[in-house]
């Protein structure tokens, strides 16, 4: 199938490549062309509140910090007008990512806007930004649709969670976590994996800890490879459209986030579109302005880290 003149007008008009770093769109470094997706329907809006976070994690795949300001905190009135333009198409959801979205100031603004159109989730530490910020979640369980936590607990390993997100971040983040269960709110469990790790040991380890905390067993797990930080490379292999052959239906397509997802991304004062919720390091992936033309460009899988939705089907949206 060839490729449609959308993909071939990627490079955002600010940036003048070269025609090697203009190829390099649609076709591999060997010279193949690359592994696509074509866009469905956007089920899913994501939106990035900003990469300052209270925590400053070396593995962090955003790069993360006290005061970072790489991707600048969104406003109330950044988002709106995408909100709605997300309703007039359908979306069914609304997620947030950081950075730390409860670091940012308008942030409770934000969710509380957004839960009163749609489910919500939110990715968060859980620790003190969230714990200091309770009393203004907890009237967000009155609004119209329910909001959705997924909680970062690396390792069912107090030290080895704590070495990287600093002493007492393991507690904090249990104690986030049964605030969040014991006022009514839905909750999940984001871990990191160990290459040769037997997945049912970990949950049951992290279920015994649970258990301890007076936390549900029964909360779920979504399992993260490293996925390197902005602007790195892991030496994973090129997607080809041979590759693809792997995924040959519209069904089997389906795994990949930006067959229904964008995310808004804040450049200076404005509010861009992105393909993926992982790819905020590179600029061939910012689709434009609106909602509705970012859904008709084709999405070629050139960042290293679509090789983990290619391999592991990794989704980042909420377990169903």
């Amino acid at each position: 199938m060839p490729l449609t003149q959308t993909a071939e007008r990627r490079i955002p008009a600010v940036e003048v490549l070269e025609p090697r770093a203009r190829d390099s769109w649609t076709h591999t470094r060997n010279g193949d062309p690359r592994g696509y997706i074509d866009s469905d329907k956007l089920k899913e809006l994501w939106i990035h509140t900003g990469t300052a976070c209270n925590l400053a994690c070396p593995f962090c795949l955003e790069g993360s910090h006290p005061g970072d300001g790489r991707i600048p905190g969104m406003k109330l009135s950044d988002v709106k007008p995408f909100i709605h333009e997300a309703l007039d198409m359908g979306v069914e959801q609304f997620s947030f990512t950081g950075g730390e979205p409860f670091v940012i100031k308008d942030f409770i603004n934000i969710l509380d806007y957004a839960s009163q159109h749609r489910p919500c989730f939110v990715l968060t530490n859980a620790t003190d930004p969230l714990l200091k910020r309770r009393h203004q979640v907890l009237p967000l369980l009155d609004n119209t649709y329910p909001i959705h936590f997924r909680v970062s607990l690396d390792f069912p390993d107090q030290a080895r969670h704590d070495v990287d997100r600093g002493e007492g971040s393991f507690n904090k983040a249990l104690e986030g976590i049964r605030w969040l269960v014991d006022q009514g709110f839905q909750v999940s469990i984001a871990r990191q994996t160990d290459p040769d790790e037997i997945p049912a040991d970990v949950e049951t380890a992290f279920r015994e800890i649970l258990r301890d905390w007076g936390i549900p067993e029964t909360l779920a797990f979504t399992a993260f490879p490293d996925l390197g930080a902005p602007g790195s490379e892991d030496g994973s292999p090129e997607i080809t459209e041979t590759c693809m052959e792997k995924y040959p239906t519209k069904e089997a397509r389906s795994h990949f986030m930006c067959t229904y997802t964008r995310m808004l991304v804040k450049r200076d004062d404005r509010v861009r579109v992105y393909a993926c919720t992982l790819v905020d390091d590179d600029p061939q992936y910012d689709l434009g302005g609106t909602l509705a033309e970012s859904m008709d460009e084709r999405i070629m899988l050139r960042h290293h880290r679509c090789f983990a939705c290619y391999r592991f089907g990794a989704s980042c949206s909420a377990p169903g």
